[in-house]
């Protein structure tokens, strides 16, 4: 029996890729994963919603913004109450190919992880991002290893795999604006296994990135403050 894979699709105005996005998702199962897209509208003022609703997916259309956190939150949410094995968050907006995915769940099967997080610095293929952009993920990359103690060389990569023992903390919480580094701090005071491995990135096919130029350093502000809020919050198990 295949096991069940729900992909969260969190979407705020990605009309110009979600679709594309949606088929190959659905072009990747085969017999031993069933994927699920579920893609979750994010109060989008575009198209989306419209499009989405004619899609071979779970739409959730939410009726305010939640950011990113709360959104895939929802998809996580949706994730267990029906019963998935696994779920693997995917951007809307078509820098995660959906091709990519197997090598998620080949990681996640050879190591017994509870968190696969896809790299794209790993072996330096594909989209690797602005150099601005990489100096602030390696100082993302180096609180969270002074905080926990975890490695991590794509701290605030959103293509990851989680499975049912993860999701049912992330059910509980998970962070709002910029969750990706601070959920880091979030499973490994949790205990979890998390590992990375290697996948190839695409620049966005659709939309705007939300952190613009002048809002970068607040940005690295909030995060900063937002994976200490994490680590001081969450308790120890």
């Amino acid at each position: 029996m295949s096991q069940k894979v729900a992909v969260i699709v969190p979407a705020f105005n990605e009309e110009k890729a979600i679709e594309r996005v949606v088929s190959q998702i659905n072009a990747c199962s085969d017999a031993d994963f069933f994927l699920q897209p579920i893609v979750v509208n994010d109060c989008s003022t575009d198209s989306t919603a419209a499009i989405i609703e004619k899609l071979n997916c779970v739409a959730i259309n939410l009726p305010v913004n939640l950011g990113i956190g709360g959104a895939v939150q929802t998809g996580f949410k949706y994730a267990l109450d029906n019963d998935f094995d696994f779920a693997i968050q995917v951007d809307g907006d078509g820098q995660h190919p959906p091709t990519e995915i197997i090598k998620l769940l080949n990681a996640q099967r050879q190591s017994n992880a509870d968190v696969v997080i896809g790299s794209r610095f790993i072996d330096g293929k594909g989209f690797q991002s602005s150099a601005a952009r990489r100096a602030g993920i390696n100082y993302f990359n180096a609180l969270n290893k002074i905080l926990t103690g975890v490695t991590i060389n794509d701290s605030t990569s959103g293509f990851r795999l989680i499975n049912k023992k993860t999701l049912a903390i992330v059910y509980e919480y998970y962070p709002d604006d910029y969750p990706e580094p601070e959920a880091i701090v979030l499973y490994a005071k949790n205990k979890l296994k998390i590992i990375e491995t290697s996948v190839q990135m695409l620049e966005r096919q659709g939309g705007e990135s939300s952190i613009g130029f002048f809002a970068s350093i607040y940005y690295m502000w909030k995060v900063t403050l937002g994976i200490i809020f994490t680590f001081i919050r969450v308790k120890k198990n």
